[in-house]
């Protein structure tokens, strides 16, 4: 890699974005905290999900200090449905590391050591707020740049991205308006360079592109070949107190889902009939007088998927105390995706 991408008109891809960026509520700020939080909520999120989640993140936590003040448990249940929640606890651990420095950091080497910020968030925040000349590389710019070369290269590899935004470097540097710099290549990305049916007729850099002068822009980058998705599967059971609510797990705060509430649940090999149902239920340190199938619900992380076989435990209760187990209300609580589809389908069976 390196070498094959022609003279670009960078000038021209500037024009272009600040004549069609799209309207955002984070777009034009240069506060940190809200660029910082609107780029960590973007990480593995559309955008049209994250709109309403940020605008009611910042009404309840308004600035950094805010956020950092709040108990992690609040943190998470006004992130609850957003996915991804290490980036939770990451944004808040950070937020108190700033309030204790009484300040934000004011380049990337300094942001890349605060928790949960990696390269591109760094990037991002240091040239939208600063103006520090530092290339973003996300997947569209990676997209954009793969093609522009009309080189297949992987993205995914940190290499290659960080021989990217070497290549990048000089260019931002030159353009005079980092933020807006960065944020063109990605809009670019996000809305005309594609990764299926790109519309290169619309591309101010298309006279550039050598993708586009093959005809065949969709090769670039190289794709893997997808990877085999394991499932692991539960039983998981919904235990309800005499005033409704419900019997909850809390998760560790190390790893996934870390301090989120989920049903009680104990693995199994397949959808179990009730006599498996009634040894997963003792697996899972329960007892119960009666169980009613509820029917399955199924979530996807990054790495697997997850399939819940839900039961209600009639007469239900704890066969020993455990630490993080309690009943609680799950709609003052965090709770885990898979765990608030289980319920819903535990709520639409009692209404019927």
């Amino acid at each position: 890699m390196g070498g094959r991408t022609p003279r670009i008109p960078w000038n021209a891809l500037l024009a272009w974005y600040r004549a069609n960026k799209r309207e955002m509520p984070w777009r034009g700020s240069r506060d940190p905290y809200a660029v910082w939080l609107s780029e960590t909520m973007l990480q593995q999120t559309r955008i049209e999900t994250v709109r309403g989640y940020f605008a009611r993140f910042l009404a309840r936590f308004p600035d950094v200090r805010a956020l950092a003040a709040a108990p992690l448990p609040a943190v998470l249940k006004l992130w609850e449905g957003l996915g991804y929640y290490s980036r939770a606890r990451n944004l808040h651990a950070a937020a108190r590391r700033v309030a204790e420095a009484g300040a934000f950091p004011r380049d990337a080497a300094g942001w890349a050591e605060l928790p949960g910020v990696g390269p591109y968030t760094a990037a991002a925040v240091a040239s939208i707020c600063f103006g520090e000349p530092v290339p973003v590389v996300d997947g569209n710019v990676a997209r954009v740049l793969a093609r522009l070369g009309a080189e297949p290269l992987d993205p995914r590899d940190p290499k290659v991205r960080a021989a990217l935004a070497a290549r990048l470097r000089p260019a931002v540097a030159a353009s005079g308006a980092p933020g807006d710099f960065n944020q063109a290549v990605m809009e670019l990305g996000e809305t005309l360079c594609t990764p299926k049916s790109p519309r290169c007729a619309a591309c101010p850099l298309r006279g550039a592109c050598r993708a586009a002068a093959e005809g065949e822009p969709e090769r670039y980058p190289a794709r893997r070949a997808p990877r085999a998705v394991p499932v692991r599967r539960f039983a998981a059971f919904v235990v309800r107190a005499p005033d409704g609510r419900v019997l909850l797990d809390r998760r560790p705060e190390d790893g996934l889902l870390g301090g989120l509430r989920e049903l009680p649940m104990a693995p199994v090999a397949r959808r179990p009939r009730e006599a498996g149902a009634r040894r997963a239920l003792a697996a899972a340190g329960l007892r119960a007088e009666a169980l009613r199938e509820l029917g399955a619900v199924a979530h996807a992380f990054t790495h697997f998927r997850q399939e819940l076989y839900v039961w209600e435990a009639v007469g239900g209760e704890p066969a020993a105390p455990r630490e993080g187990r309690g009943f609680a209300r799950p709609g003052r609580v965090a709770v885990a995706t898979a765990t608030r589809r289980a319920l819903a389908l535990a709520s639409a069976r009692k209404a019927r």
